[in-house]
């Protein structure tokens, strides 16, 4: 008779504790038991970057119903859906952005271009435009969505480029040739806030977030003023070497201001809600999505029927960006190319953490770096990149050649962010 040993293992190791309970596995850790681990790793890292830019498709859709360009865009402040469009044909539009409809439709708002919006308390609108006009609208939603009267109109003695509501108060700010302060139950401007050496016309003004009395103002003449309401007058300017477009506060760091300025043809500029982030689009047709601490390779997102982009906006969960261009189209992009809408199931979200894990771990690899590097640009902007790049080379290379060839101590390197400040004036 022939002698077998019999291995016994307790059924209880191998087998679910509970129904529904996933089967237990037993994996030995043991690094010598895995050679190839760190290679499997980097493979996946790879793949995850790949499989990034197979499944960017940032565009969502286009709101139509402009007949020119789109100049303004603005959010309502608590909503997730709910925005305005302004145009050069001076109507104005409220969008539904989940539903892809319109709210409210005003055709004829202003005579001429409309310049600035913003949404005031209790489901209200307000519009300036170059018709030296600003008026109060019902942004709140009703069966007809043609009705074209103002709630109340305010009339002013130049044209507005701008305008912004206050956090909690019923006042508003405006740009014109001077920053205005209005009061919602007043038809006149209660205070008129300026520099005393100032002869600009404002371009653009913005109330901060935190500190709510302290607004700020770019103007034509290359400044940047700072104001507070409850002293009435200006506290502080700088005078930069280009002008700038456009202007936001940080949400999150209410110090720190984005500026858009003219050196690279910037017209428009928003900071995501969680100040992780910020959008900007310009001259070149492209709309880009910066990090906050990153100056270098934002994302790139462009069309070939596109035009000029003049506004944009971050939504308020920050996962998507709307843009107004000279076409006449508002579009809805992803702030995430390659991100998936629908539900997505915990196990789907699981392997995205993963994925994001690996590629953060492995981004200075050359193979997986270089696939996160890559951008497909637009030729013309391709080209003019490549010819600024040539520009600061070679602007570098002469002020390294003058610094040599001059006594020492006489010519000292200025740092790059502090060459764009001319100077302060309080």
């Amino acid at each position: 008779m022939v002698k077998i040993s019999v291995l016994q293992h307790a059924p209880s190791v191998h087998l679910p504790a509970r129904p529904g309970d996933p089967t237990p596995t037993t994996r030995n850790l043991d690094p010598l038991m895995h050679p190839f681990a760190r290679a499997r790793e980097r493979n996946r890292a790879l793949n995850a970057a790949k499989m990034d830019k197979l499944f960017a498709k940032p565009f969502v859709g286009a709101l139509e119903g402009h007949i020119d360009a789109v100049e303004v865009l603005c959010k309502k402040p608590g909503s997730l859906s709910a925005v305005a469009s302004g145009s050069w044909d001076g109507g104005v539009i409220l969008h539904n952005v989940s539903e892809r409809k319109h709210i409210r439709r005003i055709q004829g708002a202003h005579k001429g271009k409309v310049s600035g919006l913003c949404f005031a308390q209790d489901d209200r609108l307000l519009s300036c435009g170059v018709d030296s006009k600003i008026k109060l609208w019902d942004a709140s939603p009703q069966d007809d969505i043609t009705e074209q009267r103002p709630l109340n109109e305010y009339p002013g003695k130049s044209a507005f480029n701008s305008i912004d509501h206050h956090r909690s108060d019923p006042l508003f700010a405006t740009a014109s040739n001077i920053v205005q302060i209005w009061d919602e139950t007043k038809s006149a401007a209660i205070s008129n806030l300026t520099f005393p050496t100032s002869t600009e016309t404002i371009t653009s003004v913005r109330f901060n977030l935190s500190e709510t009395s302290v607004l700020g103002s770019i103007g034509s003449d290359r400044t940047f003023t700072l104001y507070d309401i409850r002293t009435g007058k200006a506290e502080r300017r700088i005078v930069m070497q280009m002008s700038s477009n456009a202007l936001a506060w940080s949400p999150t760091f209410p110090t720190n201001v984005l500026l858009a300025s003219e050196d690279h043809n910037l017209y428009t500029c928003d900071w995501s809600p969680t100040g992780l982030e910020f959008v900007s689009g310009g001259w070149d047709r492209t709309v880009r999505i910066w990090k906050e601490s990153q100056g270098t390779r934002p994302e790139v997102y462009h069309t070939k029927r596109m035009q000029r982009v003049s506004s944009s906006i971050f939504t308020a969960d920050a996962r998507f960006v709307l843009t107004g261009s000279d076409d006449g189209n508002v579009r809805i992009w992803k702030a995430k190319a390659s991100e998936k809408l629908g539900i997505i199931t915990a196990r789907e979200r699981a392997a995205i953490e993963y994925r994001d894990t690996l590629k953060d771990k492995w981004k200075h690899d050359n193979e997986v770096g270089r696939i996160q590097r890559n951008r497909h640009l637009p030729k013309p902007v391709y080209q003019a990149a490549k010819l600024k790049r040539t520009m600061l080379d070679t602007r570098a290379v002469k002020e390294e050649r003058r610094r040599k060839h001059t006594r020492a101590g006489e010519s000292k390197p200025n740092a790059e962010r502090k060459k764009v400040v001319i100077t302060e004036q309080t």
